[in-house]
Protein backbone atom coordinates (compact mmCIF):
# COMPACT_ATOMS: atom_id res chain seq x y z
CA UNK A 1 0.00 0.00 0.00
CA UNK A 2 1.41 3.36 -1.04
CA UNK A 3 0.04 6.20 1.07
CA UNK A 4 0.26 9.98 0.68
CA UNK A 5 -0.23 11.97 3.88
CA UNK A 6 -1.25 15.62 3.55
CA UNK A 7 -1.34 17.62 6.77
CA UNK A 8 0.73 19.45 9.33
CA UNK A 9 2.78 18.80 12.45
CA UNK A 10 0.11 16.52 13.95
CA UNK A 11 1.14 14.03 11.24
CA UNK A 12 4.82 14.93 11.03
CA UNK A 13 5.59 14.99 14.77
CA UNK A 14 7.29 11.72 15.74
CA UNK A 15 6.80 10.60 12.10
CA UNK A 16 3.41 8.88 12.22
CA UNK A 17 3.79 7.52 8.64
CA UNK A 18 7.04 5.76 9.57
CA UNK A 19 5.47 4.36 12.75
CA UNK A 20 2.64 2.97 10.61
CA UNK A 21 5.10 1.41 8.17
CA UNK A 22 6.93 -0.29 11.04
CA UNK A 23 3.70 -1.67 12.49
CA UNK A 24 2.59 -2.83 9.03
CA UNK A 25 5.84 -4.72 8.54
CA UNK A 26 5.26 -6.51 11.85
CA UNK A 27 1.76 -7.40 10.61
CA UNK A 28 3.13 -8.86 7.39
CA UNK A 29 2.17 -5.91 5.20
CA UNK A 30 4.20 -3.32 3.32
CA UNK A 31 3.36 0.36 3.49
CA UNK A 32 5.34 2.97 1.60
CA UNK A 33 4.57 6.60 2.23
CA UNK A 34 5.10 10.22 1.33
CA UNK A 35 4.28 13.24 3.45
CA UNK A 36 3.42 16.78 2.43
CA UNK A 37 3.18 19.02 5.45
CA UNK A 38 3.68 22.50 6.82
CA UNK A 39 3.36 23.75 10.38
CA UNK A 40 -0.21 24.83 11.15
CA UNK A 41 -1.34 24.23 7.58
CA UNK A 42 -4.97 23.79 6.65
CA UNK A 43 -6.13 21.64 3.78
CA UNK A 44 -7.13 24.80 1.91
CA UNK A 45 -3.53 26.04 2.16
CA UNK A 46 -2.28 22.76 0.72
CA UNK A 47 -4.83 22.89 -2.08
CA UNK A 48 -3.94 26.47 -3.00
CA UNK A 49 -0.23 25.68 -3.02
CA UNK A 50 -0.84 22.93 -5.57
CA UNK A 51 1.92 20.52 -4.57
CA UNK A 52 -0.43 17.96 -3.04
CA UNK A 53 -2.80 18.06 -6.02
CA UNK A 54 0.11 17.52 -8.40
CA UNK A 55 1.34 14.56 -6.38
CA UNK A 56 -2.13 13.02 -6.22
CA UNK A 57 -2.54 13.38 -9.98
CA UNK A 58 0.44 11.11 -10.62
CA UNK A 59 -1.75 8.16 -9.67
CA UNK A 60 1.05 6.70 -7.57
CA UNK A 61 -0.98 6.27 -4.40
CA UNK A 62 -3.49 3.73 -3.15
CA UNK A 63 -4.65 5.98 -0.30
CA UNK A 64 -4.53 9.74 0.28
CA UNK A 65 -4.81 10.75 3.94
CA UNK A 66 -5.99 14.28 4.71
CA UNK A 67 -5.37 15.89 8.10
CA UNK A 68 -7.06 19.26 8.67
CA UNK A 69 -5.73 22.06 10.87
CA UNK A 70 -6.62 20.74 14.30
CA UNK A 71 -9.16 23.32 15.50
CA UNK A 72 -10.86 24.22 12.21
CA UNK A 73 -13.48 21.41 12.37
CA UNK A 74 -14.51 22.79 15.79
CA UNK A 75 -14.54 26.44 14.78
CA UNK A 76 -16.01 26.04 11.30
CA UNK A 77 -17.09 22.55 10.23
CA UNK A 78 -18.59 23.91 7.01
CA UNK A 79 -15.24 25.28 5.88
CA UNK A 80 -13.53 22.04 6.86
CA UNK A 81 -16.00 20.09 4.74
CA UNK A 82 -15.44 22.45 1.81
CA UNK A 83 -11.70 21.87 2.09
CA UNK A 84 -12.09 18.09 1.98
CA UNK A 85 -14.39 18.36 -1.05
CA UNK A 86 -11.64 20.26 -2.89
CA UNK A 87 -9.48 17.15 -2.73
CA UNK A 88 -12.19 14.54 -3.24
CA UNK A 89 -12.51 14.79 -7.02
CA UNK A 90 -8.73 14.77 -7.51
CA UNK A 91 -8.34 11.71 -5.30
CA UNK A 92 -11.13 9.87 -7.12
CA UNK A 93 -9.67 10.74 -10.52
CA UNK A 94 -6.30 9.33 -9.48
CA UNK A 95 -7.84 6.00 -8.52
CA UNK A 96 -6.84 6.38 -4.86
CA UNK A 97 -9.00 5.99 -1.79
CA UNK A 98 -9.65 9.03 0.39
CA UNK A 99 -8.98 8.69 4.13
CA UNK A 100 -9.49 11.34 6.80
CA UNK A 101 -7.20 11.59 9.83
CA UNK A 102 -9.56 12.50 12.67
CA UNK A 103 -7.44 14.34 15.22
CA UNK A 104 -7.99 14.97 18.93
CA UNK A 105 -9.16 17.76 21.20
CA UNK A 106 -6.70 20.08 22.90
CA UNK A 107 -5.89 19.06 26.45
CA UNK A 108 -7.61 22.13 27.91
CA UNK A 109 -10.81 21.56 25.87
CA UNK A 110 -11.68 17.84 25.93
CA UNK A 111 -15.35 18.63 25.40
CA UNK A 112 -14.61 19.59 21.78
CA UNK A 113 -13.86 16.00 20.79
CA UNK A 114 -17.55 15.36 20.12
CA UNK A 115 -17.61 18.24 17.64
CA UNK A 116 -14.43 17.02 15.97
CA UNK A 117 -15.75 13.49 15.71
CA UNK A 118 -19.07 14.62 14.27
CA UNK A 119 -17.39 16.87 11.71
CA UNK A 120 -15.11 14.10 10.42
CA UNK A 121 -17.82 11.46 10.39
CA UNK A 122 -20.24 13.71 8.52
CA UNK A 123 -17.93 14.48 5.61
CA UNK A 124 -16.67 10.91 5.58
CA UNK A 125 -20.21 9.63 5.20
CA UNK A 126 -21.02 12.19 2.51
CA UNK A 127 -18.01 11.29 0.36
CA UNK A 128 -17.68 7.62 1.20
CA UNK A 129 -14.23 8.30 2.68
CA UNK A 130 -12.57 6.21 5.34
CA UNK A 131 -12.41 8.03 8.67
CA UNK A 132 -9.43 6.98 10.79
CA UNK A 133 -10.78 7.62 14.32
CA UNK A 134 -7.59 8.64 16.08
CA UNK A 135 -9.46 11.27 18.12
CA UNK A 136 -11.91 8.65 19.36
CA UNK A 137 -9.03 6.42 20.44
CA UNK A 138 -7.42 9.35 22.29
CA UNK A 139 -10.66 10.13 24.08
CA UNK A 140 -11.01 6.54 25.26
CA UNK A 141 -7.42 6.29 26.45
CA UNK A 142 -7.60 9.60 28.29
CA UNK A 143 -10.67 8.38 30.18
CA UNK A 144 -8.52 5.73 31.80
CA UNK A 145 -6.78 6.45 35.13
CA UNK A 146 -3.72 4.53 33.92
CA UNK A 147 -3.42 6.45 30.65
CA UNK A 148 0.07 7.37 29.48
CA UNK A 149 0.71 10.98 28.54
CA UNK A 150 -0.52 11.44 24.99
CA UNK A 151 0.20 15.17 24.76
CA UNK A 152 3.45 17.00 24.39
CA UNK A 153 4.08 19.79 26.88
CA UNK A 154 2.06 22.28 24.80
CA UNK A 155 -1.18 20.34 25.39
CA UNK A 156 -1.76 20.13 21.66
CA UNK A 157 0.87 18.14 19.79
CA UNK A 158 1.29 14.41 20.35
CA UNK A 159 3.90 12.89 22.61
CA UNK A 160 5.67 9.79 21.25
CA UNK A 161 2.92 7.74 22.91
CA UNK A 162 0.24 9.85 21.24
CA UNK A 163 1.80 9.37 17.82
CA UNK A 164 2.11 5.65 18.47
CA UNK A 165 -1.60 5.52 19.29
CA UNK A 166 -2.31 7.30 16.00
CA UNK A 167 -0.19 4.81 14.07
CA UNK A 168 -1.91 1.86 15.74
CA UNK A 169 -5.28 3.32 14.76
CA UNK A 170 -4.11 3.71 11.16
CA UNK A 171 -2.95 0.09 11.10
CA UNK A 172 -6.36 -1.04 12.28
CA UNK A 173 -8.41 1.26 10.04
CA UNK A 174 -6.36 1.18 6.82
CA UNK A 175 -5.15 -2.39 6.84
CA UNK A 176 -7.65 -4.12 9.12
CA UNK A 177 -4.79 -5.44 11.26
CA UNK A 178 -4.95 -5.71 15.04
CA UNK A 179 -1.89 -3.95 16.54
CA UNK A 180 -2.21 -5.80 19.86
CA UNK A 181 1.03 -7.58 20.61
CA UNK A 182 3.20 -5.54 18.27
CA UNK A 183 6.74 -4.83 19.46
CA UNK A 184 7.13 -1.30 20.76
CA UNK A 185 10.09 0.96 20.05
CA UNK A 186 8.76 4.19 21.51
CA UNK A 187 10.74 6.24 23.99
CA UNK A 188 9.39 5.98 27.52
CA UNK A 189 6.38 3.79 26.69
CA UNK A 190 5.94 0.97 29.20
CA UNK A 191 4.63 -2.45 28.00
CA UNK A 192 1.31 -2.20 29.85
CA UNK A 193 0.70 1.28 28.46
CA UNK A 194 1.59 0.10 24.95
CA UNK A 195 -0.93 -2.72 25.22
CA UNK A 196 -3.60 -0.23 26.30
CA UNK A 197 -2.88 1.93 23.25
CA UNK A 198 -2.90 -1.05 20.91
CA UNK A 199 -6.16 -2.53 22.15
CA UNK A 200 -7.91 0.84 22.28
CA UNK A 201 -6.84 1.65 18.72
CA UNK A 202 -8.28 -1.65 17.51
CA UNK A 203 -11.55 -1.13 19.35
CA UNK A 204 -11.91 2.43 18.06
CA UNK A 205 -11.27 1.40 14.47
CA UNK A 206 -13.83 -1.39 14.71
CA UNK A 207 -16.42 1.07 15.98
Amino acid sequence: MNVLFVGNSFTARNDVPALLASLAEWAGERVTHDLIWAGGASLKMHWNKGVAAERIATGAYDVVVLQEQSTLPVKNAKRFHENVRLFDEAVRASGARLALYMTWARRHAPETQRTLTDAYEAIGAELGALVVPVGVAWERVLARPDAPSLYDTDGSHPSPAGSYLAACTFLAALLGKNPTGAPVHVRGLEPDAATLLQTTAWEAARG
